[in-house]
């Protein structure tokens, strides 16, 4: 019996070493140069298809074959396939790509009393680690960036923006939930949300991945379903255009009318994964077309929607982040979508995004891709402001030492506020951007010890002496190359001086600022646990109409257990 185990282990071994030799896109149908020529991506993606179900049939029928003459498979064979199962979850995990940085550290205010970053519109972060927590599993402390957790929600819903510029500044300042020796100071931009028929004329070309890492149903299924509810919330003025790369890129839809849903669905329903993933060469074909339908004071549009495995081709970062700045300064922005796990590149999609003066979202659902393509398609598609800049400078005479929670790779230098030469994010209509410090007033328990020989001597002027910090921002009308300012001082007497009297924003975006925090080591939140943060939040939802942060209080109720669990191991 011992015998026939291993002879059937081996059986099964060597059949899954031929699968693999055959359906690993380095292995199986490669184009060769007429391919990449002639060869159109989508009938190479469904000769790759081809080729991997007729694999698939062979290893079935090889397994009935193995069935019906042993009636049983061993035990031997079953904690094989135990094991390698395991050992493809673990490597799906490992696989996904994801920048290594450091939190922002604590800074006195003597010696560093400005703070300077870009904002950030994305919300990628925030919808793959709920994608892992619902996976049952704690996400790797590098996919956690607080800023974009912070901003996938609306705040200041019933701000009034009539001003002179396209946007609100608020700020608001009470306790820390998590230390009662600080505050946090909120430094938060609201735009004017946009209805459809406001929006300027829109030039979108769809750049889709059709590579043989896309086949799965939560990628270029869960793809196709996604721009297929863009496609219906645009008219006869819009212009739409599909491209797809795997080995190859083609053209897959001339620009076409916004209202044409037959061909726009037609050709989205038609694609099949398969193939290596040339990404490069896609975008390259697609900034192209964008360029030859371009609408002069339109949005301009490139939407990447990918795992962001590329593999092939250009695989040079840089060269790609430099493509996509340059016809950034053409009028084309680029938005990434992002879609799937296993190879997933959440580095890259977040990079180009920046760099195209887009967003990053990740979809991990079809009620995802509504928020983000119908809800929010404003935010998303229309361009309000660019290269925005924020830079707090704190009174040191009011405040000790700051903590920007989250934008670690959003810093910029502080001679970079004036420079309209640096870019910086862009923000759409009806967005919400929000950004934390935890402050520790003058006077109170710092967490850094005061120099023994620095300086007492303050030279402010009496009119600024209850000043908390003076806020500044810069940015870029969209059709403008020169910058704006636009500023708000801070007062000590508008502190908050309970939590409660706060509002339901200030409260809430606490809530999530710990969460994100916690999710990477916790180390500034002197044991403020998943609990409490539930509580916070379920205080602070407001009137949740589409029930977002309901949904955020789940995710932190599951985190808690999962976490509990991890911690009794």
């Amino acid at each position: 019996m011992k015998k026939q185990n291993l002879i059937l282990l081996g059986s099964s071994l060597l059949t899954l070493s031929a699968c693999n030799m055959v359906v690993d896109e380095q292995a199986g149908y490669q184009p060769n140069h007429s391919d990449i020529v002639s060869a159109s991506p989508v009938a190479e993606a469904m000769s790759y298809e081809a080729k991997r179900q007729s694999v698939a049939s062979a290893m079935m029928k090889r397994e009935m074959h193995f069935s019906k003459s042993r009636k049983m498979i061993s035990p031997a064979v079953l904690q094989y396939q135990t094991v390698s199962q395991a050992g493809i979850k673990a490597n799906i995990q490992d696989r996904d790509s994801y920048q290594h940085f450091k939190d922002n550290g604590i800074k006195l205010v003597k010696q560093t009393p400005v703070s300077t970053f870009s904002i950030d519109v994305d919300t990628g972060s925030y919808t793959n680690v709920r994608r892992m927590v619902n996976e049952g599993r704690l996400p790797p402390e590098n996919a956690v960036r607080v800023e974009e957790m912070l901003n996938y929600f609306s705040y200041d819903n019933n701000t009034q923006v009539d001003g002179q510029h396209p946007f609100e500044l608020i700020t608001e300042t009470g306790p820390t939930p998590w230390n009662a020796n600080t505050q946090l100071l909120r430094v938060s931009l609201k735009s004017k949300p946009l209805d459809l028929d406001q929006m300027k004329r829109n030039n979108l070309v769809f750049l889709i991945d059709v590579s043989g890492s896309m086949h799965a149903e939560n990628k270029l299924g869960l793809l196709k379903k996604s721009l297929k509810l863009l496609a219906r919330q645009l008219n006869k003025d819009d212009s739409v255009a599909i491209v797809v790369y795997a080995g190859a890129s083609g053209t897959v839809l001339e620009p076409v009318a916004g209202n044409n849903l037959v061909k726009i669905e037609q050709a989205l329903e038609q694609l099949r994964a398969g193939g290596s993933t040339n990404g490069a060469s896609g975008i390259k074909l697609a900034y192209q077309i964008a360029k030859q339908a371009f609408i002069k004071g339109g949005n301009n549009r490139v939407i990447l929607a990918t795992d962001g495995d590329f593999n092939v081709g250009t695989v040079d970062h840089h060269a790609l982040v430099d493509l996509v700045e340059q016809k950034r300064k053409q009028g084309i922005y680029l938005t990434t979508l992002g879609f799937g796990a296993g190879n997933y590149n959440d580095a890259l999609m977040e990079q180009l995004a920046d760099k195209g003066n887009g967003n990053y979202a990740y979809i991990d659902s079809l009620i995802e891709a509504k928020k983000v393509l119908v809800d929010e398609i404003g935010a998303t598609l229309e361009t309000v402001a660019k290269d925005v800049k924020i830079q707090v400078e704190f009174n040191p005479a009011v405040v000790s030492e700051y903590r920007l929670i989250g934008y670690e790779n959003r810093q910029l230098a502080r001679e970079d506020f004036n420079n309209d030469k640096i870019d910086a994010g862009e923000m759409g209509a009806g967005h919400s951007v929000m950004a934390l410090y935890e402050i520790t007033l003058a006077g109170n328990k710092g967490r850094i010890d005061p120099l023994r020989y620095s300086s007492q001597q303050n030279d402010q002027s009496d009119e600024n002496i209850n000043e908390l910090a003076y806020v500044k921002l810069r940015y870029k009308p969209v059709d403008q190359e020169s910058s704006l300012l636009h500023t708000r001082a801070v007062q000590r007497m508008d502190i908050n001086p309970s939590l409660q009297q706060t509002s339901d924003d200030y409260r809430f975006a606490s809530a999530v600022a710990a969460y994100g925090q916690s999710l990477r080591g916790g180390k500034h939140l002197n044991g403020f646990g998943y609990k409490s943060i539930e509580q916070l939040a379920a205080g602070a939802r407001g009137e949740d109409l589409l029930g977002l942060r309901s949904q955020f209080l789940q995710m932190v109720g599951l985190t808690g257990a999962l976490n509990s669990k991890i911690s009794s191991l």
